[in-house]
């Protein structure tokens, strides 16, 4: 006789669901090629000194000034002496101003994102604000000459100056910081270098 065999039971394997797993290969930082678009912003932000440095010598503020009896010296008139920070002042809202534009228009340059052309936006946001520190004052004294003849109790009007380079930072900063937040907002790897 026969022994019919006891069925087996077998059990369907469930399958995996379907996941998605796109792997985006790992960004990486792009020096050689970067090198001479870098450069171009370096010089092309160091030539916006020029306009900055004719902005402040518009903007800032000439201090009235007397002379002195005794040692022919000059001697601000009441007030007067708070224009030198107002000029510092100046200078400082111009540079933070070039440098949030310089840092959103250096991000625009899609194809170039990255820490080459950043340390080059910076750097020529430095020299930028250093040019234009002296290219302003030269460009103030000469629209303030001093008479050529002074007497004692003479009150002349002083070209305003820049007597401190801490004003030199805010350009840098300000690009630095902008550039910085546009690449935290992106979020990608790349910084979208690849989708441009």
């Amino acid at each position: 006789m026969d022994e019919e065999a006891a069925p087996v039971r077998v059990e369907p394997v469930p399958e995996p669901p379907y996941v998605y797993h796109y792997v985006r290969p790992r960004a990486k930082v792009v020096v050689k090629r970067d090198l001479v678009p870098a450069l171009g912003v370096l010089l092309t932000i160091f030539a916006c000194g020029l306009p900055a440095a004719y902005v402040w010598s518009w903007l800032a503020p000439a201090q009235l000034k007397i002379v002195s009896a005794q040692d022919s010296r000059l001697y601000p008139i009441g007030v007067e002496s708070y224009h030198r920070l107002d000029a510092l002042m100046v200078f400082v809202l111009i540079g933070l101003g070039a440098g949030a534009v310089t840092g959103m228009v250096v991000w625009l340059l899609r194809q170039r994102r990255g820490p080459v052309v950043m340390l080059a936006m910076t750097a020529g946001s430095a020299a930028a604000a250093w040019f234009a520190q002296w290219l302003g004052g030269s460009l103030a004294a000469g629209a303030y000459p001093l008479p050529p003849t002074i007497q004692p109790n003479d009150t002349v009007l002083v070209a305003p100056a820049l007597e401190t380079w801490w004003g030199i930072l805010a350009w840098p900063l300000a690009a630095s910081l902008a550039y910085g937040c546009c690449a935290a907002w992106n979020g990608l790897d790349d910084l979208g270098r690849r989708l441009g």
